[in-house]
């Protein structure tokens, strides 16, 4: 029932291995559609990334990504651009999204300008709300007078 097979000149060598298969990348390299900054990253300094973004450490600058989550310890103190931000820690600066999502432990201290807003019970915003209207081009800067000259008759 469970006897050996007898052995042959040809399967005496050495056992048969099974097919590798290729290691995948940990961060799938130039395919990769989001990146992390971990809870001990710290950057100075303004942050540009077309993919999206997930922080949970600290930014002390500006942001512009796709789209942005941050965790509940995560710190950012600047302005941040985003096409979709759900925001749950710190965010000390103005904002800017199509779609934006106030988590209830985030603190938001800054001008927001929004398509689409969702604050949870206990989130908080301390600054200017602006609705935007979907594809809505941004308003111009205001004009500024910069110099004025009298013109004599």
């Amino acid at each position: 029932m469970f006897s050996k097979s007898k052995t042959t000149p040809d399967s005496e060598s050495a056992p048969s291995l099974p097919t590798a298969v290729p290691a995948k990348m940990a961060t799938g390299a130039r395919h990769t559609t989001f990146s992390i900054l971990g809870s001990d990253v710290v950057i100075t300094g303004n942050v540009a990334a077309t993919v999206d973004l997930h922080v949970d450490g600290k930014i002390d600058g500006d942001l512009k990504c796709a789209n942005l989550v941050q965790g509940e310890a995560s710190e950012i103190k600047g302005a941040v651009v985003a096409d979709t931000a759900k925001i749950a820690g710190l965010l000390d600066g103005s904002i800017e999204a199509k779609t934006l999502i106030v988590h209830a432990t985030a603190r938001i201290t800054g001008d927001v300008v929004y398509e689409n807003i969702t604050i949870e019970n206990g989130g908080k915003v301390e600054g200017k709300l602006s609705h935007r209207r979907a594809g809505a081009a941004k308003a111009p800067p205001p004009l500024e007078v910069v110099e004025n000259k009298s013109v004599g008759l």
